[in-house]
């Protein structure tokens, strides 16, 4: 697909994996819509959520490539407000023709101190906000038969680790989830695939996974990251939010490739 003129919603768009989605898909010409959750000094899982500055931040920086590019408030777990969000980008950019659902949350717990608060949060960010904003854009989709929908996923969604039990559940649901929607809208030449990033120095790892990576080594977070990142990724570095950016403009291209989750880890996972 010519993705020049395009339309993008990208979820968690405002910073980390969402930003370098969302500015790779600018640079090929597409016109983005940033879709975040503002909630200025509110954490989860001990990381601060995107602020409305970091989102017009990102919308101007998108505006300098050339694109035209919107902020749009939006909780992934509302159906109400995914329906207000699409109803507001068809009428500021038009029709979506690209859906990235890249919004997640983690948190680190062995199983039998995980409470179901932190369960359900997980599995409704990460899994059932995948499902909701995949149904909110589908119909118009399905109607002018073209679309393509990217989801981002994880290693952790093809293998599991201790201590993030209900992110790597929450994860192989998406894949799962990518795998079905993929079989059902083929016939509308709509493709479906997710991208599974390994090691990025993003604000989840950096706040909340490299918690224990630090304790074990006695080093700093930076020094923990890059030692762990050389000492387990076969190509001896992590991955960068730009990355996964080129991953998905070429599943946003590719016109006979649906079904896939890619990685996108420097060999960590190779299945």
């Amino acid at each position: 697909m010519d993705l020049r003129d395009k339309v993008a919603v990208v979820t968690g768009g405002a910073r980390g994996i969402g930003r370098g989605i969302a500015a790779a898909l600018a640079r090929e010409g597409v016109h983005v819509a940033v879709a975040d959750l503002y909630m200025p000094g509110q954490t989860t899982a001990g990381y601060a959520l995107s602020t409305e500055g970091e989102v017009a931040k990102t919308v101007e920086e998108l505006k300098t490539l050339g694109v035209r590019a919107v902020g749009v408030p939006m909780d992934v777990t509302k159906s109400d407000q995914i329906q207000t969000m699409v109803e507001t980008v068809t009428r500021q950019l038009g029709a979506i023709d690209i859906l990235c659902n890249n919004a997640g949350v983690i948190d680190v717990a062995l199983v039998v101190d995980t409470t179901e608060a932190q369960w359900d949060a997980m599995m409704n960010v990460n899994a059932k906000g995948v499902f909701l904003c995949c149904r909110g854009v589908l119909p118009n989709m399905i109607q002018r038969r073209q679309g393509r929908i990217i989801n981002t996923a994880s290693i952790a969604g093809k293998r599991g680790s201790a201590r993030v039990s209900a992110y790597c559940a929450s994860k192989f649901a998406v894949i799962g989830f990518t795998q079905s929607l993929a079989h059902e809208v083929a016939r509308f030449n709509i493709t479906v695939n997710a991208v599974c990033p390994g090691f990025l120095g993003t604000a989840m790892w950096m706040d909340v996974l490299i918690k224990p990576i630090m304790e074990r080594l006695g080093k700093d977070a930076e020094t923990s990251f890059q030692e762990h990142a050389a000492a387990n990724v076969p190509l001896g570095r992590p991955q960068t939010p730009e990355d996964i950016g080129q991953a998905v403009v070429y599943l946003a291209k590719a016109d006979n490739v649906t079904g896939i989750a890619l990685n996108v880890a420097g060999g960590l996972v190779m299945h």
